[in-house]
């Protein structure tokens, strides 16, 4: 079973724009297995992007993912 994960970042989220991704979602049948509301904190987003920490826009994503909530959706693809 593939699995992956999506984050709906802080702008859709204060949009209300949960439901409508969720349905973009379901309508191409992937399965949600875990969805919350979480906040990400400064320290995790930065470990989290890691990857990009010599990038230039490093620092402003990780205030972004930081600055509100955020929808974890923790999906699987079907086969």
């Amino acid at each position: 079973m593939e699995q992956t994960l999506s984050l709906i970042k802080p702008d859709a989220v204060e949009r209300n724009l949960i439901g409508k991704i969720v349905t973009v979602f379901e309508e191409n049948n992937l399965t949600i297995k875990e969805i919350k509301k979480i906040h990400v904190t400064l320290e995790f987003a930065q470990k989290f992007y890691e990857m990009h920490s010599e990038r230039p826009f490093f620092k402003d994503l990780c205030s972004y993912i930081s600055s509100g909530p955020v929808s974890y959706t923790h999906l699987t693809l079907p086969t």
